[in-house]
């Protein structure tokens, strides 16, 4: 009878140890089977690595975007860029413009985005609302681009006009304006123009070192024309650039030629005239 009890004593104890064994190990595979199926769900993001980007009005603002599906499922995502009137947006993945994209649950797309500002804007920060819209979400990641302005210059004369008269184998000063019509000031800008051959030119200055916004500085440039020019228009190119701006200007000359050499070519003629006159009146009679 003792040895019935505790042979039942060990056969319950044995039946609680592999109730205890199959309890922990069934809590185990609950865990990995919920850890599996919640693989691929989480938070969707969408993020900028530089939010606040400093140009000038003519350079565009480029941003590095990062969208991440954490939805669980495929998302097919719209790309908006609230920007102001005027400025153009263009959203590009893996190279190619896009206005929205397909991607997959726990997959993460980068996208560049490239706004250019409008031809008129006014320096200043601006802040631009960027979404990804899905069926399920909206995702924003807003950017600032701050435009420090514009650069550009005009290349003009005082009154306007863009051409003149000159003698043969003589020189005329021309006056040119360098006007800065930007917002920003304009460093270094350098003269120089493109004569026909054998023409000289010579500018004073050569270089403006500083020009402010507004602001507009004369220039005198020299003209040279070899003798024995052909009379005629001739066309020389004036420009003044930097390493962020240039302007042309097209300055037609017409070529005379001189009241001496007139003459002497009228002399020249006269007096083949009174020669072959001497020679029919001398020698026609025979």
């Amino acid at each position: 009878m003792h040895y019935c009890q505790k042979l039942s004593f060990h056969i319950m104890l044995s039946l609680s140890n592999y109730r205890k064994v199959y309890c922990i190990s069934f809590f185990c595979l609950a865990l990995a089977l919920g850890a599996h199926a919640q693989k691929g769900k989480g938070k969707s993001a969408f993020s900028a690595r530089l939010v606040n980007i400093e140009s000038t009005a003519k350079e565009p603002f480029r941003y590095n975007l990062s969208l991440s599906n954490g939805s669980g499922h495929t998302e097919l995502y719209g790309l908006r860029a609230d920007a102001p009137e005027g400025w153009m947006v263009a959203f590009r993945a893996e190279g190619t413009q896009v206005a929205g994209l397909r991607l997959d649950s726990g997959r993460t797309q980068d996208i560049s985005l490239e706004i250019t500002a409008a031809p008129s804007v006014k320096p200043g920060k601006y802040n631009i609302p960027v979404v990804a819209i899905s069926q399920a979400d909206t995702l924003h990641a807003d950017v600032e681009a701050v435009v420090k302005g514009s650069y550009s210059v005009e290349l003009t004369t005082p009154t306007g006009r863009l051409s003149d008269d000159i003698t043969e184998g003589r020189s005329r000063q021309v006056q040119l304006t360098v006007k800065n019509t930007g917002t920003l000031p304009l460093e270094a800008l350098e003269l120089s123009a493109q004569a026909p051959a054998s023409w000289s030119a010579v500018f004073e200055p050569a270089k403006i070192d500083h020009l402010d916004a507004g602001k507009e500085q004369q220039v005198t440039v020299t003209l040279g024309v070899p003798d024995k020019t052909i009379a005629g228009d001739y066309v020389t190119n004036f420009t003044v650039r930097n390493n962020n701006v240039n302007s042309n200007a097209a300055f037609r000359m017409t070529v005379k030629t001189s009241m001496l050499a007139g003459w002497i070519g009228t002399l020249v003629i006269l007096l083949s005239l009174g020669i072959v006159y001497y020679l029919i009146r001398k020698y026609g009679r025979r």
